[in-house]
């Protein structure tokens, strides 16, 4: 069994059944030859692989961070690297906050990218422009949010890379905006919701792992997830059943916790899985948006898949499963040992994939 600690001497990245080129490594990482056109970057890199390794309860820091308003939102965000490198946006899930991403983006910076990592709506420093907004969690409303940060930072495209709410995002901006989408890196492949595919039942061995979706569609899970007390241990609850090897320390938690503070975090994550059952209504604004999303448009931009084992969301067939929604330049991984928080878990893992993404 892999686990947190040791992932990063070994990084095994399984082609599986999908198609896959070989692996060629990045300078500074344990066990993977460096590639001759990588030398200027190897000091950045090992550089920044030390300090992922020095933080190796996923406790890496970000720089003072940013607002910037955009949309229907003032978005905070952390910035690293040089303000004309290669942009790079990570997006995360729930309940997770841009901590995630915390070892992975010193490592890309180190590459020479500037790594943008913003807080979701309803998350973190991110806050609605006006009270009068609808707190809509639906899936178009948020792949529109980065849209308009991008546009906010004058980035006409940018390399995506996300788990979970972000791997949908991120799939959505290449399926629908494919100009903004300079390269694609999705944990656990195509998650576009389909409303109506939405309504049918799944095994019920996934349909357990879904508890919580089921819970947030009574008043109960809604009461719980608006008590601060609730929501804490329910959080950490799908924190230690996703990631089961991750040894994350209490204070690694609490940091990203303090996210879920956000005065409309409860109102979001609740509509979020409520609409995915057809249980609450979106937005007018959003249909011609979800109609598009609805007929699963196919992805062409330069992706790289990722399958975390242990996650019990990951669908069965190594990639397979999803394998014809991508129809450009593409790898598949499967990360043996590792759970939900793929980047937060494996960052060296993620932030290769980031990299040989760009260069496919």
């Amino acid at each position: 069994m892999i686990n947190r600690r040791t992932f990063g001497k070994v990084l095994g990245l399984g082609a599986g059944g999908a198609v896959a080129a070989p692996v060629t490594g990045l300078p500074g990482v344990p066990g993977v030859p460096e590639p001759a056109h990588a030398s200027a970057g190897t000091e950045r890199w090992a550089g920044a692989t030390a300090a992922t390794a020095a933080g190796s309860r996923g406790r890496g820091a970000f720089p003072p961070l940013k607002k910037i308003g955009a949309g229907l939102l003032e978005i905070g965000y952390a910035e690293l690297g040089p303000a004309h490198g290669s942009p790079v946006i990570c997006l995360h899930g729930w309940p997770y906050d841009i901590h995630s991403f915390a070892e992975v983006a010193p490592l890309l910076a180190a590459e020479g990218h500037r790594v943008i990592v913003p807080y979701l709506r309803g998350h973190g420093t991110t806050r609605f422009v006006s009270p009068r907004t609808f707190r809509n969690g639906q899936q178009s409303a948020i792949a529109l949010d980065t849209v308009a940060l991008m546009d906010a930072l004058g980035l006409e495209k940018a390399v995506l890379a996300g788990f979970d709410w972000g791997a949908r995002t991120a799939d959505i901006i290449a399926a629908l905006w494919p100009e903004r989408c300079e390269a694609l890196v999705s944990v656990g492949g195509y998650l576009v919701v389909n409303l109506e595919t939405n309504l049918q039942p799944l095994a019920p061995a996934t349909e357990h792992a879904w508890w919580y979706q089921y819970y947030f569609a009574t008043e109960r899970g809604r009461i719980a997830m608006e008590d601060k007390g609730k929501r804490h241990d329910l959080t950490r609850l799908v924190w230690d059943t996703v990631s089961p090897t991750w040894e994350f320390d209490d204070a690694t938690f609490e940091r990203t916790a303090a996210a879920f503070e956000n005065p409309d975090y409860a109102a979001i994550v609740i509509h979020n899985y409520r609409w995915r059952l057809s249980l609450a209504e979106g937005e007018r604004r959003y249909e011609p948006y979800e109609k598009r999303l609805a007929t699963r448009p196919v992805i062409a931009v330069p992706t790289v898949t990722l399958d975390a084992e242990r996650d019990p969301f990951t669908v069965p067939g190594d990639g397979s499963m999803y394998r014809d929604r991508f129809v450009g330049p593409y790898e598949h991984r499967t990360l043996k040992g590792i759970g939900h928080n793929l980047p937060q878990e494996a960052p060296e893992a993620f932030a290769r994939a980031v990299i040989d993404a760009n260069r496919l």
